[in-house]
């Protein structure tokens, strides 16, 4: 491609050498250097006037060094006057801080965003991003390329009996993204949720409210409407004596005149019974009243309503989707430092959220007792709060010894070869959880852990090779993995993404659609 160069930082210069040899061409000449101090030094050896100049650059295990590098290269082709600079970030940094997590968290994504377009970026290529909204943080386009097609051809043409297969998520956020790999396959899927509030169920907000209102209290539904009467309140809290025209509801309205007589039959007032007051009823809000020959009578109370409607529930043993097989899709299981357990396994000494950290409260502060309260638990930050937890945080209940917790498996998987899959693998414990119930609780037979980026915190690939239950640790390239570790790990397979992006490259240098690749292509 005339008038394009591709700069090579240093995560991943693997990569950027099968990109250029892909395009039929070589890499630019760049000086990367460090300062004594550790300041990072960059020196561009060519010409960039007037030229389409891309950097491809990764996160790495030395993330903050790989962003700072990325950063100066591109305000150095900025200042060397190159006519347009994109930015190629296979695994884009900071991902997984899209959003504030806390009340004094930061949105570390955007301000990386941010950093980018000060530093003078046109255009940015990347991959899987943690979440899709993450688009919008940038001041210029952002192409979203997924390795779902890539990952679909691999299981196609690698996995035996792939359509028997069932994909799973390892929590509730990731079920989007495992339906499309699930449509792309025609197959299945299934879920794996994990509950970190196993125990003693904490007083929560509603329970409170519910009590203040008075709508916790049980009605018989059953009982004979017609004796029951609603007695109404003042606006200042004042109980009224009913009227003398507040007639019995059912017999009022059965029996009106037909011929206009200003006569009216009043039966026997029945035996008042006084019931707490419903919202529906409050005292800005009094009961409706009826006017029926110069009669005023109040209507039929929603009570009477709920009672004369046909009873539905019988039907439900003639409808064949209501049936034994649809519950035996869910199953159970404990969980105990991040490993599944029989049920006659001993309980630890406290499970989550249990009662005795809640009951434990200073008293003196009152402060810290409303901190210390399950109504004022900032994991519970109503509207805000996300609806799955993020894999830090299913990461925290695995580490404590004295915590027990619930799995639960939607799907059927026994006796079939399963896919779990997420966006990135950093940690080990949600994704061996996960594959022990599927393989101990679901009866699978293979499970394979696929995932765009292999980030392998810690010793997580070592862990997940040692478990049994996993026969297969599916990752692209997209994060540079030593090859002593990549080596050394029998299970672990890496898709090369060097196609895609150099695809991605050539047309967006030329211009074209990037709309083909986004496509699934069956061989």
């Amino acid at each position: 491609m005339r008038n394009t160069l591709i700069f090579a930082g240093s995560s991943c210069p693997g990569l950027t050498d099968a990109i250029c040899s892909n395009l039929g061409m070589a890499s630019a000449s760049v000086e990367l250097s460090k300062f004594a101090n550790g300041e990072t030094s960059v020196k561009i050896l060519t010409s960039i006037r007037e030229k389409d100049v891309f950097v491809v650059q990764s996160g790495s295990s030395k993330i903050n060094d790989s962003i700072m590098e990325l950063l100066i290269l591109i305000s150095a082709c900025k200042g060397g006057s190159a006519n347009k600079i994109t930015a190629v970030l296979p695994y884009f940094p900071y991902s997984r801080q899209s959003k504030k997590k806390s009340h004094r968290g930061a949105i570390t994504a955007r301000m990386l965003a941010n950093l980018l377009h000060v530093a003078g970026i046109n255009h940015v290529i990347t991959i899987d991003l943690h979440a899709s909204q993450m688009q919008g943080f940038f001041k210029c386009p952002v192409d979203n390329l997924h390795a779902e097609p890539l990952i679909a051809r691999w299981i196609r043409h690698n996995v035996p009996n792939w359509r028997e297969a069932v994909c799973v998520s390892k929590n509730a956020g990731g079920t989007k993204r495992v339906t499309s790999l699930a449509d792309a396959l025609k197959l299945n899927f299934g879920m794996v949720t994990t509950d970190r509030k196993r125990g003693a169920v904490p007083m929560t907000s509603s329970m409170i409210m519910n009590g203040l209102d008075g709508t916790g209290d049980d009605l018989d539904l059953n009982s004979d409407v017609s004796k029951l009467h609603i007695s109404e309140r003042s606006g200042h809290g004042h109980r009224r004596e009913p009227s003398k025209l507040q007639l019995d509801t059912e017999d009022i309205e059965d029996q009106e005149p037909e011929d206009n007589s200003p006569e009216v039959t009043t039966p026997p007032r029945p035996a008042r019974v006084e019931v707490a007051q419903s919202p529906r009823h409050a005292p800005n809000n009094p009961s409706p009243l009826k006017k029926s020959h110069g009669v005023t009578t109040p209507t039929r109370s929603p009570l009477h309503r709920a009672e004369t409607m046909p009873a539905r529930l019988p039907q439900l043993d003639d409808d064949p989707e209501y049936t034994d097989e649809r519950a035996r899709e869910v199953i159970h299981g404990r969980l105990v430092q991040g490993h599944i357990v029989p049920d006659d396994y001993p309980s630890p000494t406290q499970s989550a959220m249990s009662t005795s950290m809640i009951l434990e409260r200073p008293e003196d502060d009152p402060m810290e007792i409303s901190r210390a309260s399950s109504f004022f638990n900032p994991d519970r930050l109503g509207g805000s709060a996300d609806a799955a937890a993020s894999s830090d945080e299913e990461e925290e209940g695995f580490n404590n010894p004295e915590t027990e917790q619930m799995i639960t498996l939607v799907g059927n998987v026994r006796d079939r070869t399963v896919f779990i899959v997420d966006d990135m693998i950093d940690k080990a414990g949600s994704w061996i959880a996960a594959a022990e119930t599927v393989v101990k609780r679901g009866g699978a037979k293979k499970v394979y852990c696929i995932a765009t980026h292999g980030l392998f915190g810690g010793n997580s690939l070592e862990e997940m090779e040692d478990c049994d239950c996993i026969d297969a640790i599916v990752v692209t390239n997209s994060f540079p993995i030593p090859m002593e570790r990549s080596r050394a790990a029998k299970k672990l397979v890496i898709l090369d993404l060097s196609n895609l992006l150099s695809e991605a490259i050539r047309r967006n240098h030329y211009g074209e659609s990037i709309s083909a690749l986004f496509q699934h292509v069956v061989d």
